[in-house]
């Protein structure tokens, strides 16, 4: 089993699909594994510390771990069956659960708890890094630490009377050649 650290939630594209990003925290490869909406925004709750004025699902799972005397000491990525991760939650008792994996890893963020994965797992389905995209990992980490859900709203489209969205002749991006 190796460590593994929580880059970020991103979306896919063109698939529009959420995907968490894992990285070994003592190596050389990353762990993508697409998820669902609700687990992705669970995911970058925790990340962001977001607390929510009541227990969300994931809240109220540790802190039930919690108030029995049994909280969450490990995630562990433990396989991964027909492209479908698989994942337990160790629990201080010794017991091990079974989980989803974008579940296990919310609990963990919530539980600060270690997130280890599995060598197979990490053989079969682990990247490497790419060394000069170091710098790319570091910029995204730094944007998932200061962009909110607010960065996204705004007005849109492209009506040339607000002045809003891009002037005829141009992309989003600026000028065309």
């Amino acid at each position: 089993m190796r460590e593994l650290e929580v880059v970020g939630v991103r979306v896919e594209m063109p698939s529009n699909n959420p995907i968490v990003l894992l990285r070994e925290v003592d190596g050389e490869r990353f762990l993508p594994i697409w998820i669902g909406a609700p687990e992705a925004s669970a995911i970058a709750f925790a990340q962001q510390g977001v607390e929510s004025p009541r227990p969300l699902t994931h809240d109220l799972l540790k802190n039930v771990l919690e108030a029995v005397g049994a909280p969450l000491t490990q995630v562990r990525i433990t396989s991964m069956v027909d492209n479908v991760y698989h994942a337990e939650l160790v629990l201080a008792s010794g017991v091990v659960v079974p989980s989803r994996s974008s579940d296990a890893i919310a609990l963990a963020l919530r539980a600060r708890c270690p997130i280890m994965g599995a060598d197979d797992v990490l053989d079969t389905a682990g990247m490497p890094v790419p060394a000069e995209d170091e710098d790319e990992v570091e910029r995204f980490r730094t944007f998932l630490d200061q962009v909110s859900a607010e960065d996204f709203e705004g007005p849109g489209g492209d009506d040339p009377e607000t002045g809003t969205g891009p002037s005829r002749g141009q992309e989003p991006d600026g000028p065309t050649s």
